[in-house]
Order: structure tokens, then C-alpha cells, then sequence
């Protein structure tokens, strides 16, 4: 039996538009007792008494129709989110009090200094911490996402690298990084090299090697990579750049696997970036806001964005006067909001508990690996970090993909795990459970995976035709990216109308072939 998930309380839901009857409106207003200018004659003639074909329905049915969707979205509130490499962990709701503070919650930018002393006084506070977590000399706040922060960091090294009379010609990446982070290293001006990773997962060091020489500006790492392994050389691979005259770029989306236990500035690392909306818990998805603050050692600090915070007088200022610094990348100080929901989250951790947190992360992904490994083949034999990466090289002997698992694990209750990524392993299977999941949900998340490889072997129909339990059926993919529906249009009056419950008109109401277990 499915442990998991069950038929929800309301399957399908009507549009607005399909409830819609003349007349209905979900408000009362008394009369006014007041004279009033008529709203025609006050706008010039240019109003209508409705607008053409828009809903009409009553308070109650506005209001249960909200409601009632609200309950189809899936969130890290109600149940485990493994998609791996973005650390989607559940967000304390200390850091949301804090955050909506008055004081911090309405400050403006545009407030004089001596008005905003507590918040810069926060910004100064989180930087510091995150010098102190990474090892590094010095914080920037201003970049407003990861990639963004990726942008700042290579914009860093070039102006180092031109202050010195060569900001040179290309960037190294190796396969198991970022998908960001060849995109990156081309918007600011440089040619991309692609490094290889070895048997283990890891860059491959020798490699490197006959990659280096005077042209090359600098190399982006992510550590741990983006098949959740460590990279085990990478003093050595900070080593082999150094000694040519280039510098080291971390890709700090991984921190999650690091925070309390190494600092990437002691193993050699010159400039990076952390994304303040996966390490340290602050809401994440739906584009944004995220933060993706830069950490550098003392060589790139004069070249920061401006303005930097300056402590003078007992007095918190910003430093406009920085000659060498890359300028602004973002609009006044970064997004305020998320840093003070990461500085709230570290400050409730403290330093124990953020090693704490690192440790429950890794163990639970070396978990799911244990329990699941049996089933779906581990993508690399090298220890797991905070994630964890699968191959469906047993599954597609049956004919059945990573997509198809992924969709039938949506008829567990769970939503899925990343597809088809990283890149370097074909069919891939991205499983990042994070600290904050419990002993029970991790074990009915691995026997939802471990049910649906024995429904692949038993019969892979299920898996190939699934979702079965949802209110859409399976979908065209291709069809609806490349002919989406973005619209409602009113049905012609000679279209059959919708059958209660269905989703549209044009949606035949169908019933799924399940096996007995799942009905």
C-alpha cells in the first residue's frame, strides 16, 4: 500500500470563468449619504459598466475556490522537497518574525545614515559571520542570486588580474560544475575550457595541470560538486592555478555540506559565492528574492562594489569613495529582507549548531543513498555529501526513464527529485534531503522509491503511464512548451460543456488502470 499519499479532499476545481452566473458579485456596499460627482461625468466619459466576459460569483464561492487551490500546491511545509543541489530546506519562523520587524521590515534606502543604524549594523553583523564561516577576508551583500554572485566574483578576478597588466583570456569549468558557471565566465569576457572529471566524480587533476598556462584567468569549482562529492585534491588544484598567476572561484551553492566543518578560504579558494536562500535558510523558489553574497580574500577587496560599510565615530557609514571597486551590481545594498532572515538564521544556530546542521545533512543524504542503492545505481562509488546522484541504468532495461519515476513518485505524495542532472550522468537521478527531515519522512520517501522500481520490474506500464492520482493526466511535454495555453477562452456554444469534475471542456474525464496496492 501506498503509505504516503491519498485522494485528495477536492480532485478538480472549475475555473471562475466556468462558475460564473449574471448578476452574482461578492461584495455589499451600503448607499452613500453623501452627494458624489457621477463617475462618468468625473472621468471624462471614459468608464464601462463591466468588463467583458469576467467573472461574476459570490463571496463564498470566491473564497472556497482560493482556498480549495491553495491546498493542490505541494510545499516544504506539508513534505519532503529532495530536489538536489538547491537545498530547499524548511525555513524556521524565527527568521519571518525577525524579518518583519517594523523597524526593519519598513526601512527604505533612501533613509538618512543616522535613521538606518540598526540595519547596517546588520549587514555588518552578517558579513562578518560569513567571513568567519568561509575563511575569507571580506563580504559583499549587493548580489542579489547565485548567478549573480558568480558575475560579481568573475568581474573581481578580472579587475585583479588587470590591475596587475593582463586580466588574460579564459576560464577553466570542469564538467561536475554549475550549470551557471560557463555562462558566467562568458558574459564578463572570457573563453570557457572544459575540464573533464575522473572515475570518482572529481576534476580530474591531471588535467588541469596540462589545461594551465599564462592564459588562463582563473578556474570555478564547485565544492562539493554537482554529483554531491567532495573534491578531495582541491589544495593540490588550488596549487597547480596559483603557481601559474591565476585564481581559484568556488561555486558556493553546496555550502550546506561545508557550513562549520571547512572553510573554503583554507583550502585555497580566492573568491566565492553563497547562496544566502539554500545554506542559510531563507525562502526559496518562485524567482526570487534570493542573495548570493561574495566572500574574497584581501587582494580583491579594493575592488568590491561600492559602497562599502564603514565604521567611523561610533557611527555606521557607506563608503562611496572606492577608485578601483567594479561599481554597483545591484540597486542600492542587496535584498535586504533575505539577509536579515540569514543573519537570524545563523544567530539562532550559533557555531555548534551550524556544524550540527551540516552533519544531520550529510547523513541524511548518506541515508537515502544506503537504503535506495540496492535498487537505482549510485552515479559514483565516491562518498556522498549533502546529495546524492543516481543513474536509471537499471530502470531503462525496462524502458522506463528518470522523468517516468519522477512523475510516479508524485502518486506517493512527493515531489519529485531533480531530473536529469547533472549533465555528466545520463538519466540522473538528483536526491538532496537536507537537515531538516525527519527519520519517518526519509523512510517513506525511500519506500516510495524502492516500491517503484519493483512496479518497474513487476510492470513498468504503471510507471510509464503514471501520474495516475493526480487532477491532470500526464502531459505532452514538448507540445506544452512549444504551444503552451496562457489564456482562458470562452467556449463556442457549440462545444460540449465540462461534466462535473473535469478540469476543461476539452479534458475527457478518464479512469486510470491502477494496480490493486494503489487503489
Amino acid at each position: 500500500m501506498i503509505k504516503k499519499t491519498r485522494q485528495h479532499i477536492s480532485q478538480n476545481e472549475s475555473l471562475l470563468f466556468e462558475i460564473s452566473s449574471p448578476g452574482k458579485m461578492g461584495y455589499q456596499l451600503p448607499e452613500l449619504d453623501v452627494p458624489m460627482m457621477d463617475p462618468a461625468e468625473a472621468l471624462g466619459g471614459n468608464t464601462r459598466a463591466e468588463i467583458e466576459d469576467f467573472p461574476e460569483v459570490s463571496e463564498v464561492e470566491l473564497i472556497r475556490h482560493f482556498t480549495r487551490l491553495s491546498t493542490w500546491n505541494y510545499a516544504i511545509d506539508l513534505g519532503l522537497y529532495p530536489l538536489g543541489s538547491c537545498t530547499m530546506k524548511y525555513n524556521p519562523r524565527i527568521n519571518e518574525v525577525v524579518a518583519r520587524t517594523e523597524g526593519l521590515a519598513w526601512a527604505h534606502p533612501y533613509q538618512p545614515e543616522s535613521l538606518s543604524q540598526g540595519a547596517m549594523e546588520i549587514m555588518a553583523e552578517l558579513e562578518r559571520c560569513l567571513a568567519v564561516i568561509t575563511g575569507m577576508d571580506a563580504v559583499t551583500l549587493q548580489p542579489a542570486a547565485g548567478a549573480h554572485g558568480e558575475m560579481t566574483g568573475t568581474l573581481l578576478i578580472r579587475a585583479l588580474l588587470t590591475s596587475r597588466g593582463n586580466p588574460r583570456k579564459k576560464i577553466l569549468v570542469p564538467d561536475s560544475a554549475h550549470g551557471t558557471n560557463p555562462a558566467t565566465a562568458a558574459m564578463t569576457g572570457y573563453e570557457v575550457e572544459n575540464i573533464k572529471s575522473n572515475e570518482q566524480g572529481m576534476l580530474d587533476v591531471e588535467a588541469l595541470a596540462r589545461a594551465m598556462n599564462e592564459d588562463v584567468a582563473a578556474l570555478m569549482v564547485t565544492n562539493p560538486n554537482t554529483v554531491g562529492v567532495f573534491e578531495q585534491y582541491i589544495h593540490k588544484i588550488a596549487a597547480i592555478m596559483h603557481d601559474k598567476g591565476a585564481l581559484v572561484y568556488m561555486d558556493g551553492a553546496n555550502m550546506n555540506a561545508l557550513v562549520g566543518i571547512a572553510r573554503p578560504g583554507d583550502f585555497g579558494i580566492d573568491v566565492m559565492h553563497l547562496n544566502l536562500h539554500k545554506t542559510f535558510s531563507t525562502p526559496h523558489g518562485g524567482g526570487g528574492p534570493g542573495a548570493g553574497a561574495v566572500a574574497i580574500k584581501k587582494e580583491l577587496e579594493p575592488f568590491l562594489p561600492g559602497p562599502r560599510l564603514r565604521r567611523e565615530n561610533n557611527q555606521w557609514h557607506w563608503d562611496y569613495d572606492r577608485p578601483r571597486s567594479i561599481g554597483r551590481v545591484r540597486s542600492f545594498y542587496g535584498n535586504f529582507g533575505v539577509l536579515v532572515r540569514a543573519l537570524a538564521y545563523i544567530m539562532a544556530h550559533g557555531g555548534e549548531g551550524l556544524k550540527n546542521a551540516t552533519m544531520d545533512a550529510v547523513l541524511n543524504a548518506n541515508y537515502i543513498r544506503k537504503l535506495i542503492e540496492p535498487y537505482y545505481k549510485i552515479a559514483y562509488q565516491a562518498p556522498s555529501m549533502h546529495e546524492c546522484v543516481f543513474s536509471d541504468d537499471y530502470q531503462s532495461k525496462k524502458g522506463v526513464r528518470t522523468g517516468d519515476i519522477a512523475k510516479r513518485l508524485i502518486d506517493y505524495g512527493f515531489h519529485p527529485y531533480t531530473v536529469s542532472f547533472p549533465l555528466i550522468v545520463h538519466g540522473a537521478l538528483m536526491i538532496e534531503p537536507t537537515e531538516t527531515e525527519p527519520k519517518q519522512e526519509l523512510d517513506l520517501f525511500a519506500d516510495a522509491m524502492i516500491s517503484i522500481a519493483r512496479e518497474i520490474e513487476e510492470n513498468p506500464a504503471i510507471v510509464l503511464n503514471a501520474p495516475h492520482l493526480t487532477r491532470t493526466p500526464r502531459v505532452d511535454e514538448v507540445t506544452a512548451a512549444r504551444k503552451p495555453i496562457l489564456r482562458w477562452k470562452k467556449p463556442a456554444e457549440s462545444q460540449v460543456r465540462a461534466k462535473p469534475g473535469d478540469l476543461r471542456p476539452d479534458v475527457p474525464a478518464r479512469e486510470p488502470a491502477l494496480p490493486a496496492s494503489v487503489r
